[in-house]
């Protein structure tokens, strides 16, 4: 049965939608299967942060000293003033001085604790001191004094250099994941974790410190002048071959 002029019209114009959407609907079909397959071969399972985390603990913070045998030298002496300043910074409890049991030395070591007494108090430290020994490693070496107090550390929660799976992954596919290894950012946290001083830095910032008012002063009348507020730093260069002419 021929087909009237309308519904000719209506068959065109369906056929011309339906070629305008197939594209369309293939590209966005074939973008969907492109993202999938790179979200899936790039993100990781995990981190090295998750892995090992930096953790605060207490944990001590010790100092060995060899002190002459008939005096507290001034070595010695400086040293135990600036532990003792730390310890009024970080320390938690006693400071305990530790001598070397057994040692072939320890009766002349046990001698100093009055001189160690009085320098500790001198860097601040002037409270009670716990004393006690520990074995040494070597008892007929000379051993130092143990001078030690609790602090709160930034430590790695778990120990750097376990392998509980095998890289190569011979006899299993478990190592072609493109996954980080599990030892993998333990060192650089331990590191981080290391060189922290206070570790209560990495929780929160420190509170702002009060304004320098001169140097302000002298910014606000420069301005007002209309001169430069910055610094000007004067570089004199110096010829090698006249110094000690």
């Amino acid at each position: 049965m021929p087909l009237s002029s309308r519904q000719m019209t209506q068959r065109k114009s369906s056929a011309r939608r339906l070629a305008l959407l197939a594209p369309m609907i293939a590209l966005s079909l074939g973008a969907c299967g492109v993202d999938r397959a790179a979200t899936n071969s790039i993100i990781p399972a995990s981190d090295y942060r998750e892995n090992h985390p930096i953790v605060m603990a207490e944990a001590p913070t010790s100092l060995d000293i060899f002190p002459s045998p008939r005096h507290m030298d001034r070595a010695t002496e400086m040293r135990l003033r600036e532990f003792a300043a730390e310890y009024r910074a970080n320390g938690v409890g006693q400071i305990e001085v530790l001598f070397p049991q057994g040692a072939s030395n320890e009766p002349t070591l046990r001698g100093a604790l009055p001189e160690i007494r009085k320098a500790l108090a001198a860097g601040g430290a002037s409270g009670y001191l716990s004393v006690g020994s520990y074995p040494p490693s070597q008892p007929s070496a000379a051993s130092p004094i143990r001078v030690a107090f609790r602090s709160l550390k930034a430590r790695v929660s778990g120990r750097c250099g376990e392998w509980p799976t095998d890289l190569a992954s011979a006899g299993s596919l478990e190592g072609w994941q493109n996954r980080p290894y599990w030892n993998y950012g333990c060192a650089y946290q331990s590191m981080i974790a290391t060189q922290t001083a206070d570790a209560r830095d990495l929780v929160a910032p420190r509170a702002e410190t009060s304004i320098d008012v001169e140097m302000r002063r002298r910014a606000i009348e420069k301005v007002r002048s209309g001169a430069d507020p910055g610094t000007s730093w004067k570089v004199t260069n110096t010829s090698l071959g006249g110094i000690g002419n």
